[in-house]
C-alpha cells in the first residue's frame, strides 16, 4: 500500500501562509469577491458598527439619567457636555476600533470594554466625577439588545429596503411596458391559456411589494430593565424614581418600540418576525429568478452581451444567465441563515443563555447575501430584451389552447338553449388532447358546431395571441400599488 508521502507530488514548493497576509485576506465571499455590493451594510451590521451602537446607547443612557435626575447630585448636562459625549460616537473610527480591541483584550468582555472606553473620555468633558454613571444599573443585554435593534433598523430602513424597493420598481416598469405582449402560459410545463408577459411580471411585483410592506411595518423592540427584567438594581439605588417611565422614554427616544416584559434579554420575537418576512421576500425573488431563467432557456428573453465578457471558457457562443443563478444561490444562503436566526433567537433557557450572542453576529451575513442577490437580479434584468417574435411563434403553433375558450362558450350556449352543445369538454378533449391542432382545423371545428352567430363570430376571431382575457388590464393593479 502506498503511503501519503509516496504519492504526494515532490515538486510542490513550500507555501507562504495566506492567513498572515497584510492586509488580511477575507475568509468569506461577502468580505472578498462581493464586498462592493454589500459594503453599505458594514455601516450598520459589522462588529465595529455594533460597538459604535453600544457606545451610542451608553452615551444616551448617561444623558437620559442626568436629564431625569434619577440620583441625588445629578442635574441636566450642559449643551457642550452633551455634544462632547455624542462626539464620542460620531468620532468612532479605525483608531477607536483598535483602542476598544485593546481594552477588550484585558477585560475579555466586549460591553465592559465599551464602558471603560467611554470612561476614559469623561475627564476632558469635566465629567470625571460621573464615571460611575456609565452603564448604571445595566446588564450587558440592556446595551446589546438596543445596539442590535438600532443597527438592524438602520440597515433595513437605510440599505436593504431601498434596494428591494428599487428592484420592485424595476420589475413594475417591465410589467407596464410589456403589459400587452402576449405569451403562452405553461402550467405543469405544458402549453396553457395564454397570458401577457406584463401580467406575469405584475404578479411578482405584487407579491414582492406585499412582503416589503410587511418589512416596513416592523416594530424594532428594545428594553432596559436590568439583569432579569425586574429593575431590581434600579429600585435599590433610586426607589422613588419611575423606572418604567424612564426606561420607556429612553427606548422610545432611540426610535425603538419599548418592550415592558422581558427576562435578562429582549425576547427577539420582533427579529424572528422580520427575518421571516425578509426570507419570504427572498423566496419570492428566487421564484422570479427561476422563471426568468426558464424563459431565457426557451428564448422568450434575449440576453444583451456585455462587451468583453466571457460566457463559457470553451464555448464562445454562450451568454449564461449568471446573474440569476448567482442570485438563486445567495437567496438560498440568506434564507438558511434567516430561518436559523428566527428559530434560535426566540428561545432562551430560563432567564438567559448565550446562544443569541453568537447567532446575532450572523445578521449582517444574512442580509448581505440577500442584498447581493437583489443587486444581481437588478443587473440581470437590465440586460434582457423581450423576444416578442419568439413568443408570437410559440403561440402560433399552440392553437389547441383555444379548446378552453370553445368548450366554455359551448357551455354558455347550452345554458342559453342553443341545440347541439352536448358534452363540450369531452368533444374538445377528443379534438385537442395529445396532438397539435392548427388554425384551419380549429376554425373548421367552430364552424361545424352550430353556435349562435354572435358566439361563432367571437370564436372565429379569437387567436392564441388574443386569448389573454384581462391580462393587460390586470397590470393596472401594480400601477395603483406604486409608492
Amino acid at each position: 500500500m502506498s503511503t501519503m508521502a509516496e504519492t504526494s507530488p515532490a515538486s510542490v514548493p513550500s507555501r507562504r501562509p495566506l492567513a498572515q497576509a497584510d492586509p488580511p485576506i477575507a475568509l468569506g465571499a461577502l468580505d472578498g469577491r462581493y464586498r462592493p455590493a454589500v459594503a453599505p451594510l458594514v455601516e450598520h451590521l459589522s462588529e465595529a458598527a455594533l460597538n459604535r451602537n453600544r457606545i451610542h446607547v451608553e452615551v444616551e443612557w448617561f444623558i437620559h439619567l442626568c436629564a431625569r435626575q434619577v440620583l441625588p447630585g445629578l442635574s441636566p448636562l450642559s449643551s457642550e457636555q452633551i455634544e462632547g459625549l455624542r462626539r464620542i460616537v460620531a468620532d468612532f473610527d479605525a483608531a477607536a476600533v483598535a483602542e476598544l480591541a485593546e481594552i477588550e483584550a484585558v477585560t475579555v468582555h466586549d460591553v465592559k470594554a465599551v464602558e471603560y472606553f467611554i470612561g476614559r473620555r469623561l475627564a476632558d468633558l469635566g465629567l470625571e466625577h460621573l464615571k460611575p454613571l456609565v452603564h448604571f444599573a445595566c446588564t450587558s443585554e440592556d446595551i446589546n439588545n438596543l445596539a442590535y435593534a438600532v443597527g438592524v433598523r438602520d440597515a433595513v430602513v437605510g440599505v436593504w429596503a431601498p434596494a428591494a424597493q428599487e428592484l420592485v420598481g424595476q420589475i413594475r416598469n417591465m410589467a407596464e411596458t410589456s403589459s400587452q405582449v402576449s405569451m403562452l402560459s405553461r402550467t405543469h410545463g405544458q402549453p396553457a391559456t395564454p397570458t401577457t408577459l406584463g401580467k406575469e411580471l405584475a404578479v411578482f411585483t405584487h407579491r414582492l411589494g406585499r412582503q416589503l410592506e410587511r418589512v416596513r411595518a416592523t416594530q424594532f423592540l428594545g428594553k432596559i430593565n436590568g439583569a432579569t427584567g425586574t429593575y431590581a438594581a434600579h429600585v435599590s439605588a433610586a426607589p422613588t424614581a419611575d423606572w418604567q417611565d424612564i426606561s420607556r422614554t429612553f427606548v422610545e427616544g432611540l426610535g425603538l418600540t419599548w418592550n415592558p416584559l422581558t427576562t435578562q434579554i429582549e425576547s427577539h420575537d420582533w427579529q424572528a418576525e422580520l427575518y421571516a418576512d425578509v426570507a419570504r421576500f427572498n423566496r419570492i425573488l428566487h421564484n422570479l429568478c427561476t422563471d426568468i431563467w426558464s424563459y431565457i432557456s426557451i428564448g422568450f428573453f434575449r440576453q444583451v452581451p456585455v462587451a468583453g465578457a466571457t460566457g463559457s471558457s470553451t464555448m464562445p457562443h454562450k451568454v449564461n444567465p449568471i446573474r440569476f443563478e448567482n442570485a438563486e444561490a445567495n437567496l438560498e444562503i440568506s434564507c438558511s441563515l434567516l430561518d436559523t436566526l428566527g428559530a434560535t433567537l426566540v428561545t432562551s433557557r430560563w432567564q438567559r443563555d448565550l446562544t443569541d450572542s453568537s447567532s446575532q453576529r450572523n445578521i449582517g451575513t444574512a442580509f448581505g447575501h440577500s442584498l447581493l442577490a437583489i443587486s444581481n437580479v437588478a443587473k440581470g434584468l437590465d440586460r434582457l430584451d423581450v423576444a416578442e417574435d419568439v413568443m408570437a411563434a410559440d403561440l402560433e403553433v399552440n392553437w389547441e389552447v383555444l379548446g378552453e375558450a370553445i368548450q366554455t362558450v359551448m357551455r354558455a350556449e347550452a345554458i342559453a338553449g342553443t341545440a347541439g352543445m352536448d358534452d363540450p369538454y369531452e368533444r374538445l378533449k377528443e379534438l385537442t388532447r395529445g396532438h397539435r391542432v392548427d388554425k384551419q382545423r380549429m376554425q373548421a371545428f367552430v364552424a361545424e358546431l352550430g353556435l349562435s352567430p354572435e358566439a361563432e363570430q367571437r370564436l372565429a376571431e379569437l387567436t392564441p395571441a388574443t386569448y389573454t382575457g384581462l391580462a393587460s388590464t390586470l397590470v393596472g393593479h401594480v400601477r395603483a400599488d406604486k409608492s
